[in-house]
């Protein structure tokens, strides 16, 4: 019996992940001009080329033998605290910034004499994080770092660091980094007790930073620390821009005790993080720190849902392959009914989160802008905090049912599937785990009325939609959950912190149904086979039609 039939031929997507992705060339193709969306489809296509190719195998190297090494001192005995990666690493690092992923949000693309914008760097980052999720880590620092010092860094500042952040391949680079996490402090970010002293036109920095990724790799780092006689808590934090290394190249007055052994996300380098007097720059209001860095987070959310469905991609497009492939009892695992549901099912919900994610992301390039009213201020962040906590969650999902797909091989390290659940594991906790994102929540309720911004945009959105079996059922659950937040915003304490959690899965359900309820009668085709499976799956309006019928439309959506 053949165990693997073709298992030689590669398909559309082995060789280049941009290029058979309809629904994110439909994306692009309704949110860009026309002359910028050629732009993005030429360098999506090239990049995604390279993720399937060159960067897939340096990825592979990278994890299970190219980790980054911490050289702590030279020949001579000298401290220099370099962190030694891989040239096939350093390869993806200058071909990706090369992209613009996060230059070209800040500056000119020269083809086109504008900036680009957070659709066509997620894009990018899409792809790549399909490939290499441990790589995204740094790009998410720079994009944060670039987005704190053209927001609010002064003059000085931002010519200091950001063309440097900005590069892309024109000047050195400079990667960046955010160090927020101390031992006694965790999430409680009010805890930190790095300690900074006014010395000139800059600070010092004295404490330690106990999570810092992209260590030894940044050129700078935007760390929060409390001026000499600031008050607790975080309003009493400043953030500073901290140079790596002074002028003469020597460690800018720092050290790192170690770097951190992970279970996954091997290619980036976090550490643990000595200031020693550090040379640092106030950027901004320097009473304002936490705030600005919570603006960052909020960039770096998405960053971590856009890695998610790069993961979720990658172990679908996996678990297809290997069942078409497979053949047992005489047929190939694809036609197999059970399979066929899974599969089925598992590309509905992909296709409908990548459709939401990148529609969370047209808001957000909004936001930026300063185009957005204040209601869309909160839309957002509720978007944010609702799509980080259930695209991470989904990515384990994805690449635990890739795993089950491939039986015993899923296992074996000779397969990209045992390093995509353990790069998908950190996602739930990077930028915040699902009990901080229901604080988020929380706070967005009781402070903005967010619930009630939340149910308006939601019936908006629904009531301009044909009136169809699957708008009916969303506009059923659409009810029961606005009954349900009106609860929550009137709850004690205590019920808020029980309940916050379901609520925001809900709450994500019921706005990724609507998009693929708007997908589907904007695009028709596979969209509505996508929709139907993907409402049916969601809120399991009958189980036993349900199943029978992802079974029946599989044909249409794999």
């Amino acid at each position: 019996m053949k165990v693997l039939k073709n298992s030689l031929k590669k398909s559309e997507y082995s060789t280049n992940f941009f290029t058979n992705d309809d629904t994110l060339l439909k994306i692009l193709k309704e949110k860009l001009p026309q002359e910028f969306y050629e732009y993005a489809v030429e360098r999506l296509t090239a990049y995604g080329e390279k993720c399937a190719g060159e960067i897939d195998k340096r990825a592979k190297y990278t994890d299970r033998e190219g980790q980054p090494v911490l050289k702590q001192y030279d020949k001579y005995g000298e401290e220099i605290y370099e962190v030694w990666v891989n040239s096939g690493y350093e390869q993806t690092v200058k071909e990706s910034y090369g992209t613009g992923m996060v230059g070209f949000v800040h500056k000119e693309i020269p083809e086109l004499k504008e900036k680009g914008n957070y659709l066509y760097s997620y894009s990018l980052g899409y792809l790549v994080s399909q490939t290499e999720p441990g790589f995204y880590c740094p790009v998410t620092l720079s994009m944060a770092t670039a987005y704190l010092l053209e927001h609010y860094g002064d003059n000085d500042v931002k010519e200091r660091f950001l063309p440097h952040v900005c590069a892309t391949g024109d000047i050195e680079l400079y990667e960046g980094a955010t160090f927020l996490t101390e031992r006694q402090g965790g999430s409680d970010v009010g805890a930190n007790a790095v300690k900074a002293v006014k010395n000139g036109n800059h600070y010092r920095l004295y404490g330690e930073k106990y999570f810092a990724s992209n260590a030894g790799k940044c050129g700078v780092a935007m760390v929060l620390a409390r001026k000499e006689g600031a008050p607790e808590g975080t309003r009493g934090l400043t953030l500073f821009a901290v140079p790596w290394n002074k002028e003469d190249g020597r460690p800018n007055h720092l050290r790192v005790r170690r770097l951190k052994d992970k279970l996954g996300v091997r290619a980036v380098p976090s550490g643990e993080v000595e200031f020693e007097g550090s040379v640092a720059y106030a950027v901004g209001d320097e009473s304002r720190g936490f705030y600005y860095m919570m603006e960052a987070l909020n960039l770096s959310r998405i960053c971590n849902a856009v890695a998610s469905i790069g993961i979720m991609k990658r172990a679908y497009e996996e678990a297809r392959q290997y069942a078409e492939a497979r053949h047992a009892f005489g047929q190939s695992l694809l036609q197999l009914p059970m399979i066929r549901k899974t599969l089925a099912q598992l590309k509905a919900k992909l296709e409908v989160e990548v459709a939401t994610v990148f529609d969370l992301i047209h808001l957000y390039d909004k936001v930026v802008a300063g185009e957005a009213s204040e209601t869309e201020v909160v839309l957002h962040r509720l978007y944010i905090a609702l799509l980080k906590k259930e695209t991470a969650e989904m990515a384990i999902h994805f690449a635990h049912e890739a795993i089950e797909m491939h039986g015993g091989n899923g296992y074996i390290e000779d397969f990209v599937t045992p390093r995509l659940l353990r790069d998908a594991q950190v996602l739930t906790v990077w930028e915040g785990t699902a009990n901080i994102l229901g604080q988020e929540l929380i706070r967005l309720v009781n402070k903005f009325s967010a619930q009630q911004i939340f149910i308006n945009e939601m019936v908006d959105r629904l009531s301009i939609l044909e009136k169809t079996d699957n708008v009916f059922s969303v506009e059923k659950e659409l009810e029961r959950i606005a009954e349900q937040l009106q609860q929550f915003s009137n709850a004690e304490s205590i019920t808020q912190q029980v309940e916050a959690k379901p609520l925001m899965q809900r709450m994500a359900y019921l706005y990724e149904s609507i998009v693929a309820l708007e997908w589907a009668q904007k695009y028709k085709g596979k969209y509505e086979s996508l929709a139907d499976i993907y409402i049916e799956t969601t809120w399991k309006t009958n189980q036993f039609a349900q199943s029978q019928k992802a079974v029946e439309l599989a044909g249409d959506v794999l």
